[in-house]
């Protein structure tokens, strides 16, 4: 279960439900073809990438016949991760965050977070903002945290860019700007993220009309670019 922190917009250490999807498809799809846990680690310890992602989630989620196990699952992540694989430091992060297979070390965690950052994985970018924000891992760096927000933000990521709008509403490691709060938030809600729908009537006070119908008409036209990247 998740905690707040600050702002009930500021969530900390989420579940990846966008990775949990992945790693349950991921699983589905070796099932489907018939390939078994020996497969696998057979592809994997000869160097398949793909191999190797598969048989991490398949220890994560209990699946393709292999017996639920975090410790072996990390083991896979880490073999990834030191390869360079983004999704993989991501992933071996978030163990590490939660102590999963692994002793929780969060300083560990925002490590491999920044590696994945760096390559532009918007889950790492979110969950280094958080870091920041927080103060779990590192120093406290509001500064940092409104960098990686951003960046993820602008990815396409929905708790960041809500997260963003609150920085900008609160003045917290940005110049306090209502109309960029409000832009981030209704686009964040706009995507179905019912902590920011919930916010927004909060920061239309104080708000001019013209402001708002500026800001709507911004995330508005946020979304159509979107949708016309995802077709």
């Amino acid at each position: 279960m998740p905690t707040t922190t600050g702002s009930r917009c500021m969530t900390v250490w989420p579940p990846r439900l966008a990775a949990l999807l992945l790693v349950f498809a991921c699983a589905a799809q070796a099932a489907d073809s018939g390939i078994t846990i020996e497969d696998l680690t057979r592809r994997a310890e000869s160097g398949d990438r793909s191999a190797m992602h598969t048989l991490a989630e398949s220890y994560y989620a209990g699946s393709n016949g292999a017996e639920q196990d975090f410790s072996r699952a990390a083991d896979w992540y880490l073999r990834l991760a030191k390869a360079g694989d983004a999704r993989a430091q991501t992933s071996l992060g978030l163990m590490y965050a939660r102590g999963y297979g692994v002793s929780k070390n969060l300083v560990e965690a925002h490590r491999w977070w920044n590696f994945a950052a760096i390559q532009n994985d918007p889950g790492a970018q979110f969950n280094l903002g958080l870091s920041f924000a927080t103060g779990q891992g590192t120093a406290t760096d509001y500064e940092r945290a409104a960098r990686w927000y951003r960046e993820a933000a602008r990815r396409g990521h929905v708790q960041a860019q809500n997260n963003l709008g609150m920085l900008y509403h609160e003045g917290k490691g940005v110049a306090k700007d209502a109309r960029l709060a409000y832009y981030w938030v209704r686009v964040a809600a706009l995507q179905g993220d019912a902590v920011a729908a919930d916010a927004l009537a909060g920061l239309r006070t104080g708000m001019s009309r013209d402001q708002i119908n500026e800001a709507e008409t911004q995330a508005a036209a946020w979304m159509q670019q979107a949708r016309k990247i995802t077709q």
